[in-house]
């Protein structure tokens, strides 16, 4: 082992919560080392969040030319040239590191690139990207490891070779027929943005609906959408294995309803999910313990078993959104500082990025009726919002809850931009206002947010 350094803090790991901590401590005058294998500044702005969004705004603008003629403007000979499209996402990519890698200089932080292992309590040893090791003793220690796609042990599933998000948001061509393996957000995202490209996509999801902890009717209008954009989608599907090869020909053996069938197409994607990134590094050797599921064990403060180790983002089992990851440095920020704040009860808001988008804060009527909380229900389709007859974007509906002291407990939207519509709600409930208090607004016309006051306008009787 290589003579220990020592640090103030040692944070392992450079993603959303990882970064903002080096940032943090490292601009207050601490000595920060940040241990990093690959991905400087972590998953979302190299592989994940940013770049999916950078393909999937192309892939709107290529509806937008193939859908021109309905707004009066006529195109002809467009095509999509995936070259260009990654050039692009690449672009951006480069810009989005060097801006992180100014932001570890200003701050003072030092950006340790290779693979990291503890050998004991609060000390990692790194085996540098550039041979030789390191080894590094932090008074504090912060992980930020993430998680990576989970690929399930099925028959003739690894010989297959598969993509996963990452791969398919790095491809340079466009698959023929992409298969998809899983109805979740990611798979979602992409299987429209290929589709909107000139891919065949067809879905594979082993429930009986895509997204499946949404309203049946969120879900249900979703599945339309993609359908009517000629995505085909078997729900209640088992996969019992695959043959082929990802590239050439895959086949996935799937039995519906008792009968078995095959779906054949020149790609595959797996969107199962995620599994942390927590094994193989020694965290028994730090006295760090981990849930059955693998993730960091912390409490409610984002506190490991071992002293002076804290753990957050998607390692500690943290809803699994950058934002999320965040939230989880100003908890642990705040309580260095002498706060008291806590992961139990804060809000959780998030929105996939289809066109049009679905967006949630707090409860569904699923979850609800799961939990037993009375509710007033409060709906407008989204074709009410006068803004959408000016775009031609009136799929779609508004949800609100309100509960019984008239305060929002939850509310979903499922139409253009919006997530954006999450903040006032998100406010509104985090302060305690009555559901009144957004009726009672006087909102710019015409904008999608007058959508808001008129939602409000239509809360029902209290649920049975």
């Amino acid at each position: 082992m290589s003579a220990i350094e020592t640090y103030d803090a040692v944070v392992f790991g450079s993603g959303e919560a990882g970064k903002s901590m080096a940032w943090h401590l490292g601009g207050n005058g601490q000595r920060v080392a940040v241990v990093e294998e690959r991905y400087i500044g972590g998953s979302c702005p190299n592989i994940a969040c940013l770049p999916s969004k950078n393909i999937i705004h192309s892939a709107g603008v290529a509806r937008l030319v193939a859908s021109s003629a309905a707004f009066g403007t006529r195109t002809a000979g467009a095509s999509v040239s995936m070259v260009e499209v990654q050039a692009r996402k690449r672009a951006m990519v480069d810009g989005l590191i060097q801006t992180h890698l100014e932001k570890f200089a200003a701050s003072g932080s030092e950006l340790v690139i290779g693979r990291g292992n503890f050998v004991a309590d609060r000390t990692i040893e790194v085996a540098l990207a550039d041979g030789g090791t390191r080894t590094l003793r932090g008074d504090k220690i912060f992980i930020d490891l993430g998680a990576f796609a989970a690929v399930p042990d099925l028959p003739g599933l690894a010989d297959a070779a598969p993509l996963t998000h990452v791969e398919l948001l790095d491809l340079d061509i466009l698959p023929e027929h992409l298969l998809i393996l899983g109805g979740g957000y990611i798979a979602l995202e992409l299987a429209q943005a290929m589709r909107r490209f000139g891919s065949r996509v067809t879905i594979c999801e082993r429930t009986e609906q895509i997204i499946s902890r949404e309203d049946p009717d969120i879900s249900g209008a979703i599945r339309t959408l993609l359908g009517d954009e000629g995505i085909e989608i078997v729900t209640s599907a088992d996969v019992r294995r695959v043959s082929g090869r990802s590239g050439d020909t895959v086949t996935l053996h799937v039995a519906t309803a008792g009968a078995e069938s095959t779906l054949d197409g020149s790609h595959l994607l797996v969107a199962l999910g995620k599994t942390p990134n927590t094994g193989g590094i020694g965290l028994d050797r730090a006295g760090i313990e981990l849930t059955a599921s693998g993730y960091v064990r912390v409490n409610d403060r984002l506190e490991t078993s071992a002293p002076d180790v804290w753990a957050m983002g998607d390692c500690a089992g943290s809803p699994a959104f950058t934002h999320m990851a965040f939230e989880d440095f100003r908890i642990v920020r705040d309580n260095l500082n002498g706060g008291r704040r806590s992961t139990v009860g804060r809000q959780v808001p998030f929105c996939l990025f289809t066109d049009p988008e679905p967006a949630r804060v707090g409860l569904n009527e699923t979850e609800a009726r799961r939990q037993g909380v009375p509710y007033r229900l409060a709906e407008l389709p989204v074709a009410a919002i006068l803004r959408t007859r000016t775009t031609g974007e009136t799929r779609g509906k508004l949800k609100a809850l309100i509960g019984a002291d008239d305060r929002i407990i939850g509310f979903t939207a499922f139409g253009p931009h919006a997530g954006e519509m999450l903040p006032p709600i998100q406010l509104a409930m985090s302060a305690g206002l009555p559901y009144q208090a957004v009726e009672a607004l006087t909102v710019s016309h015409p904008t999608y947010a007058e959508g808001l006051v008129q939602l409000f306008s239509n809360v029902g009787p209290l649920a049975s």
